[in-house]
């Protein structure tokens, strides 16, 4: 039986357990190979947790998908229009380190194989940091990821672009080889039927004397959750991997930590979290949390625990 949740707060919260048990009929769509790939580094993402947790996920944003389209020819009738409907977008919140891009591109896949949703794209924010010379030019190099490292300028242009149905709306690249902008490469986006933007600070209000955030178009949107200080050794422990692989490779931003000992990297890491990841997300990812229409809730096994769904 599912919980009736507290009249109190405006979510229902369900149990993992209780979770699971919407999406039982839904046969799985991705092979275990195709999850591996997948999963993000220090993720530890597996058939069992795509199948009781993500899987009614991908379910219930079809019916959020399939919802607004009924809407939206119900409107259309209603103003005696025949006005093409536009992208649904999803927004996916959350901490560095806590699983939330493994989630975007495995919502990506699950999504794309409804038949009323074909077409999925993923864009993250990533694209819309300043270059690191600008940040460097605004002394914000060590704030790299707080909401004023972004063009939110543009990153509102570019959604509001694709809400707006525009055939085609191109994004920054960013490489996290080279750690920056890439100049002259973009994303192409081509009218897809949903869209889904990933990054730390997509739920951040509307600021700066802007009328508009990039929240404010979504449909739908969730926030990835964790105790801090079990996101601070996801961080530590995925610092050690990245430190051990792709800061070996002389092009990497990172390069000068390859050759830490792991006591020095650790402490590296540490320090990274303290001074830049913590602080943002104690004052800028956190507080979007309650802006979110479903929350997911990991234990310090990096699984998914529990679910909070705003009610309707």
């Amino acid at each position: 039986m599912l919980p009736h949740g507290d009249s109190s707060t405006p979510f229902v919260e369900l149990g993992r357990a209780d979770w699971a048990e919407l999406a039982q009929n839904t046969r799985l769509p991705l092979q275990e190979t195709e999850i591996v790939q997948l999963r993000g580094l220090g993720d530890p993402l597996d058939m069992r947790e795509v199948e009781e947790v993500y899987l009614p996920l991908s379910r219930l944003l079809n019916l959020y998908v399939a919802g607004t389209k009924q809407l939206h020819r119900a409107t259309s009738d209603f103003l005696g229009e025949r006005a093409a409907s536009t992208p649904f977008v999803i927004g996916v919140a959350g901490s560095v380190a806590v699983g939330k891009s493994t989630i975007a591109r495995l919502l990506r896949e699950l999504l794309s194989r409804w038949d009323d949703t074909p077409r999925v794209e993923l864009v993250t924010t990533d694209g819309f940091l300043l270059p690191n010379a600008e940040l460097q030019r605004r002394g914000l190099m060590e704030r790299k990821g707080f909401p004023e490292s972004y063009d939110r300028k543009a990153l509102l242009r570019f959604v509001t672009a694709v809400k707006s149905g525009a055939p085609e709306v191109r994004a920054p690249f960013y490489s996290h080889l080279s750690y920056d902008i890439v100049p002259d490469a973009e994303i192409v986006v081509r009218r897809p039927d949903v869209l889904i933007v990933e990054g730390l600070n997509v739920l951040q209000p509307a600021g700066g004397g802007n009328r508009l955030a990039v929240s404010d178009l979504f449909d739908f949107s969730l926030y990835v959750d964790a105790r801090q200080r079990d996101i601070a050794h996801w961080y530590e422990e995925r610092f050690l991997k990245l430190q051990r692989g792709a800061f070996a490779n002389p092009k990497s931003y990172f390069h000068r930590y390859a050759e830490l000992t792991e006591d020095e990297a650790r402490a590296r890491a540490a320090s990274i979290w303290t001074s830049i990841n913590e602080p943002n997300l104690v004052q800028n990812i956190r507080p979007t949390r309650s802006r979110a229409k479903l929350v997911l809730r990991k234990d310090s096994e990096h699984a998914v625990s529990s679910v909070l769904l705003r009610k309707l």
